[in-house]
């Protein structure tokens, strides 16, 4: 018999499935709020840990330490700032991690939901902005 998934995870899991983005969850919580029958913000983390736990939803860390959640269709590879934030999607081609998933799968016996893979530095513009001399302070 196939269980059923708590009504704060549909409503959870149908907003992820318009928005077909990665929210946090207090975007998602505030976009519920505006519904008939909204969540809190307690029941929000409930309800998207769920559905991670079931390889429904994959979430990301980002450097901030937010996270932010999707749909589980594809894997995903970012290349972020550290400075900024700014996030960049790298290419389903451009990942050397699919063969070791597979490998892995096959001789671990793991069922594997999805990876991420993160690199973490600097965009072209924050490093511009680094390497920008600093106006120096007038002395008086």
């Amino acid at each position: 018999m196939k269980s059923r998934r708590p009504r704060s995870q549909d409503k959870v899991l149908k907003l992820l499935k318009q928005q077909n983005s990665e929210l946090s969850a207090q975007q998602v919580y505030m976009q519920l709020r505006g519904t008939d029958h909204p969540l809190g913000l307690a029941t929000v983390y409930r309800a998207l840990e769920g559905l991670k736990l079931s390889g429904t939803v994959q979430a990301r860390l980002l450097a901030n330490g937010e996270t932010l959640y999707s749909l589980t269709q594809a894997d995903r590879h970012h290349l972020t700032c550290v400075q900024c934030g700014n996030s960049i999607a790298l290419q389903d081609e451009e990942c050397p991690v699919h063969a070791l998933e597979q490998q892995l799968q096959r001789s671990s016996q793991f069922q594997i939901y999805y990876h991420t893979l993160e690199f973490f530095g600097l965009c072209v513009p924050c490093q511009k902005q680094q390497n920008e001399p600093q106006p120096k302070a007038k002395m008086t």
